[in-house]
């Protein structure tokens, strides 16, 4: 199983920390490819950031289309999900989705830790987007400046540790999800400081992708998420125009006279 890993920010730094984790948290017989978006920001924390995110994404999903098996769109907040997924014929996931399914499977609620207040509302909406609003027990954020997007963890690490302590005895969560990329790998450090599972995107994400592409349940030919439909278009890269040709070819027939 060959799996893309795409940073949507342009910190080389959290890729770093993305590829750690993923490595760690990928089985024995996938193989990773792990990207950076090639334009944007350094880190996104806003929805119109998350809009420049998610064109980059695209680009690289385009790229590497028809050589992986799957696509993990490694940023809270899954930039350009769903939408992403009329793209390609293959599974593609995002870490907030992954993240969001693994901490219901462990609680019934759930609290979000991010790393910056203003980023707050938009996860909430992206919570409430995928129909577990009634779960969230709330999401709590660091408030204070960054020094730097790759060294979240250690700046701020005792903080973040203390936001979940007090997510589980004030606001009653039963899991903890890590938000965001920075905070790769932050989840097998702390989880003995914390009295319930503790959710890290980046593993989540990994692993739901792996257990989606194994089951092997076929692609979306119709329905919400089919290719879009063939029209004029303009300006495009060459990459994306080849991936939306191969998304837009019609399904071949099988002997049987089935269409797959």
């Amino acid at each position: 199983m060959r799996l893309l890993i795409i940073n949507p920010n342009i910190s080389s730094a959290v890729t770093e920390l993305i590829r750690t984790e993923a490595l760690r948290s990928a089985g024995a017989d996938t193989e990773l490819v792990v990207e950076t978006a090639p334009h944007g920001v350094e880190y996104i924390e806003t929805r119109f950031e998350s809009l420049i995110a998610a064109g980059a994404v695209a680009e690289v999903i385009a790229e590497h289309a028809g050589s992986v098996d799957g696509v993990v769109v490694a940023a809270f907040g899954d930039p350009g999900m769903p939408a992403l997924k009329e793209l390609v014929d293959v599974p593609v996931i995002g870490i907030t989705e992954a993240a969001l399914c693994a901490a219901a499977l462990q609680g019934h609620r759930f609290s979000i830790i991010a790393i910056s207040n203003r980023i707050t509302a938009w996860y909430r909406e992206c919570v409430e987007n995928f129909g577990l609003a009634g779960r969230l027990a709330s999401i709590r954020s660091i408030n204070e400046a960054l020094g730097g997007i790759g060294s979240v963890q250690e700046d701020f690490g005792p903080t973040l540790v203390a936001l979940a302590q007090q997510a589980v005895a004030e606001d009653g969560a039963d899991v903890i999800i890590l938000a965001g990329a920075p905070l790769a790998g932050l989840a097998r450090e702390v989880a003995a400081q914390i009295p319930v599972p503790v959710v890290d995107g980046i593993g989540a994400g990994v692993r739901l992708a792996e257990a989606v592409v194994g089951l092997a349940s076929g692609s979306h030919r119709a329905g919400a998420f089919a290719a879009p439909p063939i029209k004029p278009r303009k300006g495009l890269s060459p990459a994306l125009e080849r991936a939306l040709d191969i998304a837009q070819q019609p399904a071949a027939p099988t002997e049987g006279g089935e269409r797959v």
